[in-house]
This record gives structure tokens, C-alpha cells and sequence, in this order.
């Protein structure tokens, strides 16, 4: 296993830098490097997870591939050999967890979609029978599937900003009735094709994130895709209603900050060898079953 925290490609230009990714500016394209950095309740956390940066950036690239018969990305590229000769020299840092795309105009909005009750959704639930704005039936229990997948954007946070819940007519606000509504369709409609899939591997896909961009007046994914930092797969042969299934995302690393009574303000805790091993295993774990 490799560890990257940080990147310094130093003869090129960044252009950003998220809780996950470094991003370096080709002019036509972007370079986006998945560090091994990892991030809960919105803030990075000092440990990273060995070998991280490698599963995003392989499974994003097997669902763009897997998705372009629904929705187009911004995919170029993740072989080194077919990147710009002047960028091949990074190739140590960058083989097996960068990827070449498409410079997009991106919509500053993340798109959440839920099939099942879980997380800060069944918390919500419990204490008022809405999730961001909705209300829903009476006497769902806890990891119950919804009757149908609600789509529930919300903010793109900053680091150490909490994202925050769009209700439909916020979103309208920002973005406009028509592209609201296609984002909408677009994102139930991947993650629908995308549950089909994963059940197919024994996996439940309870909930994800879509970010999406303009680009040449069309519109596409970018960002990362149906990750386990992005996601919440469940173990499908040990789902049960009532009680959290076996998880293949981040939840881990989440379910330890919480057992320490973190107050989700600085400092921020490290973790414990054992939750980071963990983890890596779980996110290689999730990639195989996905993808091979």
C-alpha cells in the first residue's frame, strides 16, 4: 500500500485544491489527483487512508465508463502513457490515481439522491417524518428502503463548512426551474441503473452523490462517482430492517469520531491505526465487488 497527502506537481499550474483532490490546470483539460486524504463531518481528517486516492479514482473511472449510455462526462483519460508528454514525469505520483478530464463549467450544487432511510436522513426522520423538506410516510424504520429514491440536493460546502439542504424552490432559485428539473431525473435515473447493477453484486447502493458541469452547452458528470466516499453501499445478504447493514463506505470513520463524543470542531481527532486499516480494506473490498 502507497500513502499520497499532499501533491506538488511543481512545473504545473494548480487550479484548486478539495478535501480529496488535487487539481492542476492543462488549459483545455484538467488533471484531478485523488490524494489519500480523508474527510467526515466536512473536515479532513490528519490521518490519511493508504491506497484511498487509488480505489476513488479506479472506480469513478469504471462508472463513467459504465454510465456514458446514460449521461456523458468529463473522462479523458486515467493511463499516464496517454497524458501530455510534459505531465509523464509525475508519473510515480500519479499512476493508478489521476485522472485527465474535460475543463467544465461546474454547477455549484451537490445532487443527493436516497433509496433508503439512513444516516443524517433517518436521524432527521425520526425527530419530524421529513428528510430536507419532505415528509414521509408514517412508521419507516431505520435502513428501510423509501418508495421510491428522493432526490435531496444540497450546498457545496467549503472545507470545514457544513453542506446544507436545498429545499426545490431554493434550488429553483439558483439554478433555474428547467435545469433543476433535469438534474433531478438525471441523477434518480443514474442512481436507479446504478442499484440494478450493485444488487446484481450483492450490494445495496442506499444513497449517492452526483456533481455535474456545463460543457460546451452540454450537460455532463464530473467530480467522482458512486465511490464509497460519495456513497453508502450496504452488504445485500446481511441487510435487515431496523439495523444498519454491513457498510463499504466511510461510515466506519464516522461511526469512530462518534464514539469518541468529537464535538465536529477543531481540532480534529486522529485515528487509530485499526479504524485505518479498516477502512482501506473496506474501500478495496468495494471496488472489487463493483468492479471485477
Amino acid at each position: 500500500m502507497t500513502t499520497v497527502v499532499e501533491t506538488d506537481l511543481k512545473e504545473l499550474k494548480r487550479a484548486g485544491k478539495g478535501k480529496v483532490r488535487d487539481l492542476y490546470d492543462l488549459g483545455e483539460h484538467l488533471l484531478i489527483v485523488a490524494t489519500d486524504r480523508i474527510s467526515a463531518f466536512d473536515f479532513i481528517l490528519p490521518t490519511p487512508i493508504p491506497d484511498k486516492g487509488k480505489v476513488l479514482t479506479q472506480m469513478s473511472c469504471f462508472w463513467f465508463g459504465w454510465s456514458k449510455k446514460l449521461i456523458p462526462n468529463h473522462l479523458v483519460s486515467a493511463d499516464v502513457d496517454q497524458y501530455p508528454e510534459e505531465i509523464r514525469m509525475y508519473r510515480e505520483t500519479l499512476e493508478g490515481r489521476s485522472m485527465l478530464v474535460r475543463k467544465a463549467k461546474k454547477i455549484p450544487v451537490e445532487c443527493v439522491v436516497r433509496g433508503y432511510l439512513a444516516g443524517s436522513a433517518w436521524k432527521e426522520y425520526r425527530s419530524s417524518g421529513m428528510v430536507c423538506g419532505m415528509k414521509l410516510p408514517p412508521g419507516l424504520g431505520e435502513a428501510q428502503r423509501l418508495p421510491q429514491p428522493i432526490f435531496t440536493p444540497t450546498t457545496k460546502a467549503e472545507m470545514g463548512v457544513h453542506d446544507a439542504n436545498l429545499s426545490w424552490n431554493e434550488l429553483v432559485e439558483r439554478v433555474g426551474v428547467d435545469l433543476a428539473q433535469r438534474l433531478r431525473s438525471l441523477s434518480i435515473k443514474v442512481f436507479c441503473e446504478a442499484s440494478l447493477y450493485a444488487e446484481a453484486r450483492g450490494l445495496i447502493l442506499a444513497d449517492t452523490k452526483f456533481e455535474f458541469g456545463w460543457l460546451g452547452g452540454e450537460l455532463i458528470l464530473i467530480d467522482e462517482m458512486l465511490t464509497p466516499d460519495s456513497s453508502r453501499f450496504w452488504e445485500k445478504s446481511s441487510y435487515q430492517l431496523g439495523r444498519t447493514p454491513v457498510q463499504f463506505d466511510k461510515q466506519h470513520v464516522r461511526d469512530y469520531l462518534e464514539s469518541i463524543g468529537w464535538s465536529k470542531t477543531p481540532p480534529v481527532p486522529a485515528l487509530p491505526q485499526e479504524v485505518v486499516l479498516k477502512t482501506s480494506r473496506i474501500y478495496w473490498e468495494a471496488y472489487r465487488r463493483l468492479t471485477q
